[in-house]
């Protein structure tokens, strides 16, 4: 079992043939009291996990939003979307098997995003990104990410997957920034930049 932290760098994925990513959220009232709190929180909010398949520097699929295997094969399999947060757990996963993903990939970036129109961090609370060992079809959580509340950032890219050689490293990155909301290019081009 591996222990993954930002400060440490690349941990080593020897052993670990299936990874997944969580995001999980719960919906809040923001600032707002009364029967506007109250609706906020029964409507929630709606984060996406995308992950994001990379050959070199270009974005080649993208795992999230409609698209749950963007592989075709199992290699990269989401979950679903989940909008509002609601319920316990993991509300999105992206799980990774590694023997399947093409050697045309050289990575993968794991993105959470208030993507949607209307949707943002600040309507969520409890944001929280764990990362899983999934090898032999238990998941042992290995890390447990947690973006600052201070930021006015929309998008989080939580960690990546790098190819090398014949084995995979992992990457804490939990670094936000700006996503224009509803705009797959620019996601991408997010992503590309980690």
């Amino acid at each position: 079992m591996i222990t993954l932290k930002k400060e440490d760098g690349p941990a080593d994925l020897d052993g670990i043939t299936h990874l997944s990513i969580g995001v999980s959220w719960d919906p809040t009232s923001g600032s707002s009291g009364g029967l506007l709190g109250k609706l906020n929180r029964k409507v929630g909010t709606d984060l996406d996990l995308i992950a994001i398949a990379m050959a070199g520097a270009d974005p080649v699929r993208l795992a999230g939003l409609d698209s749950l295997d963007p592989l075709g094969n199992g290699a990269l399999v989401h979950s679903g979307d989940n909008q509002t947060g609601k319920g316990d757990g993991d509300d999105e996963t992206v799980t990774v098997e590694f023997a399947r993903v093409p050697q045309n990939v050289t990575a993968v970036v794991f993105v959470a995003a208030a993507y949607k129109k209307g949707s943002s961090f600040q309507k969520a609370r409890n944001i929280s990104f764990k990362v899983y060992d999934a090898t032999g079809g238990s998941a042992q959580q290995v890390a447990d990410i947690w973006p600052s509340l201070l930021s006015a950032d929309n998008g989080c890219a939580v960690a990546k997957a790098i190819r090398v050689g014949t084995g995979w490293k992992l990457e804490v990155l939990n670094t936000t920034g700006k996503i224009k909301q509803g705009d797959e290019r620019a996601l991408m081009r997010f992503a590309a930049s980690k």
